[in-house]
């Protein structure tokens, strides 16, 4: 894949505008930035059509601490999560045998992508992803059955996060389902 020069004049999208947006917001939360002064550089940054523009905006803040990747492990027995959970960037998930079900239907899903890996030996595992997620089981390899997922037909209207879905399974088989509205 060509690698092209960070050049300042670049432009840039939309999605370079929420980061940069989000990093605003944050540095206002951690009381590194005045209201007055975070309200002007957000509209700097909403507004920024490079990257010359956009670095101006965040010029002099904290650079973004990298979020660990949470782990849930269990050697037998069941992994349930359910109800109003906070689901982090990335979600490690390893059972030697037994039940896997994540229910992300109504949790606090604050990222726009979200990276889930399975290790898993036996078992099933059932993962509920919002009604309006997108969902990638590109990455996940499947030892012995393949995965159920069904891509529901898009309706108009915005998209929801997207659920990254990788890692391996041995003996099992997993399932994902979109919740119902």
């Amino acid at each position: 894949m060509p690698t092209f020069p960070d050049d300042p004049a670049t432009l840039i999208g939309d999605d370079d505008r929420e980061t940069a947006a989000r990093r605003l917001q944050e540095a206002y939360a951690g009381g590194y930035l005045s209201h007055e002064e975070m309200d002007a550089r957000l509209h700097r940054a909403l507004s920024a059509t490079t990257r010359e523009e956009l670095a101006s905006a965040l010029a002099s803040l904290p650079e973004p601490q990298e979020e660990d990747p949470a782990t849930i492990a269990a050697a037998g027995g069941r992994i349930v999560r359910r109800g109003a959970w906070r689901v982090p960037r990335t979600l490690k998930v390893q059972s030697a045998y037994g039940r896997v079900r994540l229910d992300l239907s109504r949790a606090v899903i604050e990222h726009a992508v979200v990276d889930i890996e399975l290790q898993l030996g036996t078992g099933r595992a059932r993962i509920t992803v919002p009604h309006d997620a997108i969902v990638d089981v590109e990455r996940l390899h499947a030892g012995w059955k393949d995965v159920l997922y069904k891509v529901p037909r898009r309706t108009s209207g915005p998209a929801g996060p997207t659920i990254r879905i990788s890692g391996a399974m041995g003996f099992g088989r997993l399932k994902v389902r979109h919740a119902r509205r």
